[in-house]
């Protein structure tokens, strides 16, 4: 029988269908159903480092509020830092997980900055998880901030949270760096176990009746997929780490690219939220059929095939490939443009 087993982070997973952070995963009854659809391991849904920030300041702002009616008052309570802060719910959750079901459980952290992450790593750490995924989702909007402030940013928050725990580390990062490669294999070399590649910049909406700013949620296309595709393809034997392809993920064509590529798992979550969970089953049994009839007895003989290292013409990867993409185009027959 083909043989879907994978490794993720030192994680032996036995697919590589892994449904990434989105409300799926909110709740324990939802992990489950995650489970029992067939999923190899779940990325639990984000904890974002505003509402650490924010829990941290509403309960100093109730700790201190009046303390100074009475002199005594004044030291009725240490100060904030000294607190345990943050939504223990999250914590409880990976406990929970971690006690009732049989897959991996990998905790995600969505922010900027080391200061609170180090913490919470270590919290999320005892709290069970299998591992822990850094969303690093940072729009840099100061026009004196350099690309390479950016990059050392991002280098500084894995190292920090490297040295903290010791559960394997995941980091998902943008496509926007000007030399990606560079950057991915900077965070490999400070302590990534694997590279999630890309999380999504949701882009905001004009309502014009408004006259406001709105957020404006589109699930993925497999076309987003590409850009993963094209650098895990590049990366894969050059950047010592796993890779998880994300963004586009919808069937089973999809993630047999991604192992293709060199991925070792691909993540999805539009395809679950618009078709439902039923999708894992029916994208494993396809994955099965399609590698039967190619005669591919394993995912660990597929992966990387499809490399740039392994491919027939490695320059489809680079600038070759945007003369011949350009070329390609033919006009309508009918001669209509639109």
């Amino acid at each position: 029988m083909t043989d879907l087993t994978t490794t993720y982070m030192g994680m032996t997973l036995k697919n590589p269908i892994v449904p990434s952070a989105s409300p799926l995963s909110y709740t324990l009854a939802g992990m489950r159903q995650l489970e029992d659809a067939g999923a190899a391991a779940v990325v639990m849904h984000s904890l974002f480092e505003e509402q650490i920030l924010q829990e941290s300041h509403h309960l100093d702002h109730y700790l201190h509020y009046g303390i100074e009616s009475y002199a005594e008052a004044l030291n009725y309570f240490p100060e904030q830092s000294s607190y345990s802060i943050g939504p223990d719910e999250y914590l409880n959750l990976i406990a929970a997980a971690q006690r009732a079901l049989d897959i991996p459980i990998i905790a995600s952290l969505n922010g900027v900055s080391s200061g609170g992450w180090v913490k919470y790593a270590q919290y999320i750490e005892q709290a069970g998880a299998d591992g822990l995924e850094l969303n690093i989702y940072y729009i840099p909007t100061d026009p004196a901030m350099t690309g390479a402030a950016v990059e050392e940013m991002y280098v500084n928050v894995v190292r920090d949270v490297r040295q903290s725990i010791s559960i394997p580390l995941a980091v998902k990062i943008s496509p926007y760096f000007s030399a990606t490669a560079n950057i991915c294999y900077r965070l490999a070399a400070h302590g990534a176990n694997a590279l999630v590649l890309f999380n999504r910049f949701y882009q905001p909406d004009f309502d014009l009746e408004q006259l406001e700013v709105a957020p404006h949620l589109v699930l993925s296309t497999p076309f987003a997929m590409r850009v993963a595709l094209r650098w895990v393809a590049i990366l894969y034997g050059r950047v010592q780490a796993d890779y998880a392809i994300t963004n586009g993920v919808r069937s089973s064509v999809d993630v047999l690219k991604a192992i293709m590529a060199g991925a070792n798992v691909a993540m999805m979550a539009s395809e679950l939220l618009e078709h439902g969970l039923r999708r894992i089953g029916e994208i494993e049994q396809e994955m099965r059929a399609w590698m039967e009839a190619h005669e591919y007895e394993s995912v660990q003989m597929m992966r990387g095939s499809m490399s740039q290292q392994h491919v027939a013409e490695p320059a489809a990867f680079e600038r070759a490939n945007y003369m011949k993409v350009l070329r390609s185009w033919r006009p309508d027959p009918a001669g209509v443009l639109f």
